[in-house]
């Protein structure tokens, strides 16, 4: 793997990018339109971290992110580049972000299951280049080929950026910087996860495995859609010094397999972590739940999710903060962080907000 703050080659050659006009036109148009007014600038040659050569333009200002990952990544780098959303945030996420990426054009993306951009507002938009979030990109095949092949059409750089987990999200943050000239926010964001992971690691290698906390990772609104324990969608929990009660080899990336709630009964987690609002509602008064030792103590916590989600789906920076709160679940003598200290912390660094109580309280759910 190539060292994420080291780009192969520089040097002034040209680009070949075309870019499509800036008004909403059909798509076949806009192609042709984007050639016929394709315009060479000076450009550089890059690595990225699939360990490709890209050329991309010298000076870049309108990034398209092909998924929530590298979308989210780049709110925090520098929320000007983005050309578009993958998707709207609505109700109080909406909140937590600034009102000009709240405001831009929705583009779609490659994730989930059958989801494709709109090309004609992309093709409109004419960003410099393309970044899509890489995981183990050869199970990703299906879903890189199309992505290539749009890239193509709209002549557009295409340059991944890769997080297998979150120990490598402080080497992305640092390819980030480089590739759009935002190296000193970069390095920032990347020390605070360097700070961070061994500091949590030292405070659970020493958990012989027959005394870690049991975890069930409840998901969907009836709780019974979960993660594997070598899921990437579960990794909090082994960082954390958990023991996942689901112990297989994901189907497939998406994952949420369901598992029948005799599974989970039979399992007794010690403690449950829940994605769903509807269904952390309900536990504690669904008679089927009562039995299980995280119910019966009172150890089932809501994961929050302001504004993007601190465990998963997608897997993106918050993790930094949300390894730190489940830490904490798990084992608050080994790892007695202030948590509402360490949440406004993070998101003075990341949001550069100033959480008042009432955020702070929201996004804690106190």
């Amino acid at each position: 793997m190539t060292d994420s703050g080291t780009f192969l080659k520089y040097g002034k050659i040209p680009a070949g990018r075309t870019r499509g006009p800036r008004s909403a036109i059909g798509f076949p148009g806009a192609v042709l339109l984007a050639i016929l007014f394709a315009f060479h600038a000076e450009a550089r040659e890059i690595v990225d971290m699939a360990g490709r050569t890209v050329r991309v333009p010298d000076r870049i200002t309108r990034v398209y992110c092909a998924s929530p990952p590298a979308t989210y990544l780049l709110y925090a780098l520098d929320t000007s580049l983005l050309a578009g959303l993958n998707y709207p945030f609505t109700g109080k996420h909406a909140r937590y972000l600034r009102p000009e990426f709240n405001s831009l054009p929705v583009l779609g993306g490659w994730f989930g299951q059958g989801k494709t951009p709109n090309m004609e507002s992309l093709l409109a938009i004419g960003p410099d280049l393309m970044i899509d979030w890489m995981w183990k990109i050869r199970e990703r095949t299906a879903v890189k080929e199309k992505v290539e092949a749009a890239a193509r059409t709209m002549n557009l750089p295409v340059v991944y950026m890769q997080s297998d987990g979150l120990e490598q999200y402080p080497e992305a943050i640092l390819f980030m910087g480089k590739l759009l000239d935002r190296e000193e926010r970069a390095r920032a964001l990347s020390d605070y996860g360097k700070e961070i992971l061994p500091r949590v690691g030292a405070a659970v290698s020493s958990i012989p495995e027959d005394r870690k906390v049991t975890v069930y990772y409840a998901e969907g609104r009836d709780g019974l859609a979960t993660e594997c324990d070598s899921s990437y969608h579960a990794e909090l929990i082994n960082l954390a010094g958990g023991r996942n009660i689901h112990r297989c080899e994901p189907k497939d990336l998406m994952g949420m397999e369901k598992i029948p709630l005799e599974q989970v009964i039979l399992s007794d987690p010690q403690v449950i972590l829940v994605k769903e609002e509807a269904f952390f509602d309900c536990i504690f008064s669904d008679s089927r739940w009562q039995n299980i030792s995280a119910v019966r103590n009172g150890r089932v916590h809501l994961i929050p999710s302001l504004p993007f989600n601190w465990f998963d789906r997608p897997p993106s920076f918050m993790r930094f903060l949300g390894l730190q709160w489940l830490t904490r679940v798990l084992y608050p003598q080994r790892y007695p962080v202030d948590i509402a200290l360490e949440t406004r912390r993070f998101y003075k660094l990341f949001f550069d907000m100033d959480l008042s109580d009432g955020q702070l309280k929201e996004i804690l759910g106190l």
